[in-house]
């Protein structure tokens, strides 16, 4: 998605970053398109900016961990596609020392660039910039979940989410030998459960999934929640059911390692100077 300076544009996030002598804002925004993450760069005499789409941001942070991880003699240019948007990344150096570059072509905008230096004694420059980033990223997946109306964040759950029971299903409750699982699980008392910061976020490809601890009256429950642009969805997963998932998705890891192992994620790949 694109971010623009229109009047429709809200502020939810604002940090900033000196470095040498440079200064970077980063301004998590929203219109009726979207979220986007507008990364600006200062200087005495420039200013440049690059505009991340929401669900790019944990990709800038996987990119900055390699760079930041990787020796400079293995470290290679990388190519980020996201949506309609290609983010080229290139290690470069200067008398001022290693940089990383990063520049942004769109169909929409005219190609713009930022350039994060590495610092004099080490990577504690990127360092820097992708812990900000990663502050962003949680203040980003907090603002969704506040965002949900409780009807959204419970959906179908009915008051026996929690006691085995399936709703829409048997009126009686699954017992534990059902399920195969141990019933007696140690939580904390549900009035305290949601000051226990129990959540969780990943990233897969494109989409996003919130893994959110919560409770009713019936018992405690795991709300897995899949986000994918605009549009989400949710299941509710009793604690009963929650070794046996856990034992379901093992088996299927288990089967497909061959194919996961070396995986690498489908909007990143190396660019050999020759291609650029």
């Amino acid at each position: 998605m694109e971010g623009g300076s229109g009047g429709n544009d809200v502020e939810l996030v604002c940090k900033t970053l000196q470095f040498e002598h440079k200064l970077f804002y980063f301004d998590l925004k929203e219109n009726p398109r979207g979220r986007y993450l507008k990364i600006s760069e200062k200087t005495s005499a420039t200013r440049s900016t690059i505009i991340v789409p929401v669900n790019g941001i944990a990709w800038f942070i996987d990119l900055f961990n390699y760079y930041v991880n990787t020796d400079e003699q293995d470290a290679f240019s990388k190519e980020l596609k996201l949506d309609t948007k290609v983010f080229y990344f290139d290690i470069g150096e200067n008398k001022r020392g290693r940089f990383l570059k990063i520049s942004e072509a769109s169909v929409n905008r005219n190609r713009s660039t930022i350039i994060v230096p590495a610092g004099s004694s080490g990577e504690e420059g990127w360092v820097a910039f992708r812990n900000i980033l990663l502050e962003v990223n949680e203040e980003a997946s907090r603002l969704f979940m506040q965002h949900m109306e409780p009807s959204e964040q419970l959906t179908g759950l009915s008051d026996d989410v929690g006691a085995g029971f399936i709703s829409g299903h048997s009126a009686q409750s699954a017992t534990a030998s059902e399920l195969h699982v141990d019933r007696l699980v140690d939580l904390p008392p549900q009035d305290d459960i949601g000051g226990m910061g129990m959540s969780k976020v990943i990233r897969a490809d494109q989409k996003r999934f919130f893994f959110d601890l919560g409770s009713n009256n019936r018992g405690h429950f795991l709300r897995i929640s899949e986000v994918a642009g605009a549009d989400r969805s949710s299941i509710i997963l009793p604690l009963s059911g929650l070794k046996q998932f856990h034992e379901i998705i093992g088996h299927f890891v288990e089967i497909t390692k061959d194919r996961l192992e070396g995986m690498t994620g489908p909007n990143v790949r190396t660019v050999e100077p020759a291609q650029r």
